[in-house]
């Protein structure tokens, strides 16, 4: 059994180290109040199979918790009591040096939560550990000074979560749209140098990935690009090339048509075509940003974006390759082709490539096939978004624990309804602040977002304010644990008729005080199904301290992300699909929908089957499969999970390989692919995930 100190590290569980507290408080009490060494025994002896029964490495502060808990059940409550009144002193004392513990345990590599915090970030390299650091301290900020007592305290106690209080403590933005087109078109300006529009394909794509890097070492979070903002260039570059080819053929006095010039270019544009795409994919796996992990970029595919004729054909061109590219994957340090995490794919399905004798039938074939093999792309249906998004087709915080309302008011609607309204105004109290730590700020802090248009184009010295409101961008309320809050108030699944009303219910409630926000502020709060990570974890120990474990609740080590059916909940493809589409109608500002495939490499009309019933019926979904490699016996499949000393961990079905640095793994983590492992909640979560799809 492992056990996680205060500053983050984990350390083997020591039984005395809980006898000697124990005798120490024993010892300073009235001898009338104290335990026997017989009794203090017994009571250590409690809380070793409780700390087991949690099945994963528990912190000092719930092992504390047990104490009193055990000590009050003993009925030694004086002694229980100056126990508690000894840890909150030392706590008060730690408290005022928690961020050097932190710091420490971070530049000694042996802090076990910034080593599961993310799935793509490595904290022993210098870059993220320095990010890191620099969280620490941020975050030490927000605590102190910037979220009041009673918001602190909710996030602590996993009620609610404030994202990213590692970054929140400056004006720094969070996951954009980044306008490509009018960088591109109109000029921008890296790090003081001028780059004006490019005169080919292949200059556009390296500008793009400058940009690209610029950005994501400006903000936190995701950015997305659109190819359909390079598209125009690949014109430009064939006709440099029919130019070229003339001036060429008639250096050497040869007679030539029109035609054959076109064919020759043609020949050219493809083969820059393929150098600009993997200009884009490797620059972007090889970058590393300055918060230590390669940039989180989404990449959209949509053909309709760009008018029909040559420059839709241009843009077919670039997604073929892209996806071609991506098919094969990228070679690991032993020469392996395996499965990068990014950039995320986005592919959008509509009328002119979702049936076979539309024009570009075979580009969805190819993503089919891409899916199969590399879990990418996502996609979009265009017929369902144009619905639910007033005709327009794009690419798509502080989060709300359901779970713990629902164990809060012990089931009864009055009560939850009233915890509701005064934790979504909590929630509505810390989104505020973040709003306001943007304000006034002055478009200098990052010329790339705000001067020179990947954001906007304000002036030097001119704040950012009035991008703040009018819908300009928006800012989230994030909701989790849909599933375990609806088990809680109805005992059964939100996908029973007699749960489904109540999760709709919940959903609408949600969308009502986001929408009452925006009206009276002016400001785009929006619904958001929160993409989990490393709080999926955080949140179900805080349920499991706070509430023990309850059946189909809180007796895993993770809580279920968003709407999502739970992941051990045996459910047909479609049937999930269909279902969960009426609760991403209701996630407005954010929401995807996934189902777990086994390998499909070799039934792709399978894959086009599924890619049909999402262009009908939902509006954004993804397919899980497994593509894994041992490089130390060369395995290509699913590396399994299993436990090692009470903890989960990867291995080699084939060779029984377990180091992870010596394998590559990759999985769906909350709606990108993550490859650097996770906390022991998400791997819990992954080896719980059930099959949706079956091969017979």
């Amino acid at each position: 059994m492992k056990i996680i100190k205060r500053d983050g590290s984990e350390v083997p569980y020591d039984y005395m180290k809980i006898q000697k507290a124990i005798e120490a408080a024993n010892g300073e009490v009235a001898e009338a109040d104290r335990l026997s060494d017989t009794m203090v025994g017994f009571i250590v002896g409690r809380i070793e199979k409780r700390i087991e029964a949690a099945g994963r490495s528990v912190s000092v502060e719930e092992i504390q918790d047990m104490v009193i808990d055990e000590l009050d059940q003993a009925e030694a409550y004086r002694l229980a009591r100056h126990y508690s009144d000894y840890r909150l002193r030392h706590e008060l004392l730690r408290k005022q040096n928690s961020t050097d513990a932190k710091i420490l345990s971070l530049l000694r590599h042996d802090n076990e939560l910034a080593k599961q915090e993310n799935a793509n970030k490595d904290p022993i390299l210098n870059s993220t550990m320095r990010d890191y650091l620099a969280s620490e301290v941020s975050e030490d900020i927000c605590r102190r000074y910037i979220f009041p007592e009673d918001v602190i305290r909710a996030n602590d106690e996993g009620i609610i979560h404030i994202h990213d209080m590692g970054y929140v403590s400056g004006p720094i933005s969070n996951c954009e749209l980044v306008n490509l087109e009018d960088m591109l078109q109109n000029g921008t300006v890296i790090t003081d140098t001028l780059i004006e529009k490019p005169h080919s394909f292949s200059t556009a794509c390296n500008i793009a990935t400058q940009i690209i890097a610029q950005v994501a070492s400006n903000t936190y979070g995701g950015q997305t690009i659109s190819l359909a903002h390079l598209a125009p260039f690949v014109d430009v570059s064939r006709q440099k090339y029919k130019r070229e080819i003339r001036e060429e053929l008639d250096a050497i006095g040869r007679e030539y048509t029109e035609a054959e010039v076109s064919r020759m270019a043609e020949m050219r544009v493809k083969k820059e075509v393929e150098r600009g795409v993997q200009t884009i994919q490797y620059q972007i796996q090889t970058l590393l940003t300055t918060n230590g992990q390669t940039p989180f970029v989404s990449v959209f595919m949509y053909l309709d974006e760009v008018p029909a004729g040559q420059t839709r054909d241009d843009l077919a061109l670039i997604i073929a390759e892209t996806l071609r590219q991506r098919h094969e994957g990228i070679k690991n340090e032993v020469g392996v082709w395996v499965s990068p995490a990014f950039p995320k794919l986005i592919y959008v399905l509509d009328e002119d490539n979702m049936t076979e004798d539309a024009p570009y039938w075979y580009l969805t074939v190819m993503a089919a096939e891409c899916t199969a093999k590399r879990m990418v792309p996502d996609y979009i249906s265009a017929k369902v978004m144009r619905q639910l998004k007033n005709g327009d087709v794009y690419t798509c915080m502080v989060t709300i624990n359901l779970v713990d309302a629902a164990c809060s008011s012990g089931g009864d609607e009055e009560k939850f309804w009233k915890l509701m309204e005064e934790r979504t105004e909590l929630c509505h109290k810390a989104l505020r602040i973040r709003h306001e730590t943007l304000l006034g700020t002055p478009s200098d802090v990052a010329p790339i977002l705000w001067q020179y248009g990947a954001i906007s184009r304000l002036a030097k010295g001119e704040k950012i304010d009035r991008l703040l409101y009018n819908n300009y961008s928006t800012i989230s309320l994030g909701y989790a644990g849909l599933s375990e809050c609806v088990y809680r108030m109805k005992g059964v699944s939100h996908t029973d008729p007699a749960g489904h009303d109540f999760g709709i219910e919940v959903m609408e409630f949600l969308n009502r005080k986001t929408a009452q926000w925006r009206e009276a502020e002016n400001i785009s709060y929006s619904l958001y199904g929160t993409p989990m990570e490393s709080v999926t974890y955080k949140f179900a120990q805080c349920l499991q301290r706070r509430f023990g474990k309850i059946e189909h609740v809180t007796d895993k080590n993770y809580i279920t992300n968003s709407y999502h059916v739970h992941v051990t909940e045996p459910i047909d493809a479609f049937k999930k699909l269909g279902f969960e589409a009426e609760f991403q109608a209701l996630s407005p500002g954010g929401a995807i929908s996934y189902i777990e495939v086994p390998d499909l490499q070799n039934n792709i009309p399978a894959v086009l089957a599924v890619m049909r019933f999402i262009y009908d019926n939902i509006m954004y979904a993804e397919l899980n499969t497994k593509s894994d490699y041992c490089q130390v016996c060369g395995f290509d499949g699913e590396i399994r999970i299993v436990e090692e000393d009470g903890k989960l961990i990867w291995e080699c079905p084939n060779c029984g390989n377990r180091d992870q640095k010596r394998m590559n793994v990759c999985r769906r983590v909350c709606g990108y692919l993550g490859t650097q492992y996770f906390n022991q909640g998400r791997t819990a979560e992954i080896a719980d995930r059930v099959m949706h799809l079956s091969t017979r």
